[in-house]
């Protein structure tokens, strides 16, 4: 018995290229895989699949502003949101000791203020953004770089290629002021005021060296 099926991708908001689906979802991973258009191990996905026997939404991870899923055009039948009979919701934050939040927005703000206010001490005060995953920070590079003219140092550019709008904003340079680049035992460089792509002074002076780890979980150690 054969039954046709619609599958739509929706942005996510987690990472570059992350989505999320609204068919028999074995079926559509196992041809994804075996055609090597799917790989599980780098994408966020988010799938709404729709056929004669209802419609399916499978989230995977998302970060999705207040308002935003009201724009998406795709998740919508004219100005009703599509009848969704399942949710399948993968997310790391659905708990309730993460009861708050902030928007993405406020956690620019914040950071800028911060960045700003240390980098602007003088050109030996520098900021290391201590970024533990591999992506989902590019827009925190690109809001810094652009409001301060400072571009981030990276140890290497080579998982930017595919994302050229970001490459302006990014360095291989040692000599900046804002740092994202990573060693195996990065905070055992910053503990000896060295930065991990082992920058210690600037021009014979020592720098002064302030860490940011840019992470969601922090608000679940939070208590009310």
């Amino acid at each position: 018995q054969k039954e046709d099926v619609v599958v739509t991708l929706l942005p996510a908001g987690h990472c570059p290229g992350s989505v999320m689906y609204v068919l028999s979802i074995l079926q559509m991973f196992h041809h994804l895989a075996f055609n090597g258009e799917f790989d599980p191990s780098v994408a966020v996905c988010r799938f709404l699949f729709e056929g004669e026997n209802g419609t399916v939404l499978y989230t995977g991870d998302f970060r999705l502003a207040k308002g935003e899923a009201a724009r998406m055009e795709l998740l919508h039948s004219g100005t009703r949101v599509k009848d969704i009979q399942s949710v399948y919701l993968d997310t790391t934050f659905c708990d309730p000791k993460f009861y708050h939040i902030p928007s993405r927005e406020e956690c620019l703000n914040g950071i800028l203020e911060l960045v700003r206010s240390w980098t602007s001490l003088s050109r030996n005060h520098v900021v290391w953004l201590n970024c533990k995953a591999a992506y989902g920070y590019e827009y925190l590079f690109i809001n810094l770089s652009e409001e301060l003219g400072i571009k981030v140092h990276m140890n290497k550019l080579d998982m930017f290629r595919n994302m050229p709008e970001i490459l302006c904003h990014v360095t291989t340079d040692r000599h900046t002021q804002i740092h994202a680049c990573r060693h195996p035992r990065d905070d055992e460089c910053f503990r000896g005021n060295r930065l991990p792509c082992g920058m210690t002074c600037h021009n014979g002076t020592p720098l002064h060296i302030i860490s940011i780890k840019p992470s969601t979980m922090w608000f679940g150690e939070r208590k009310k």
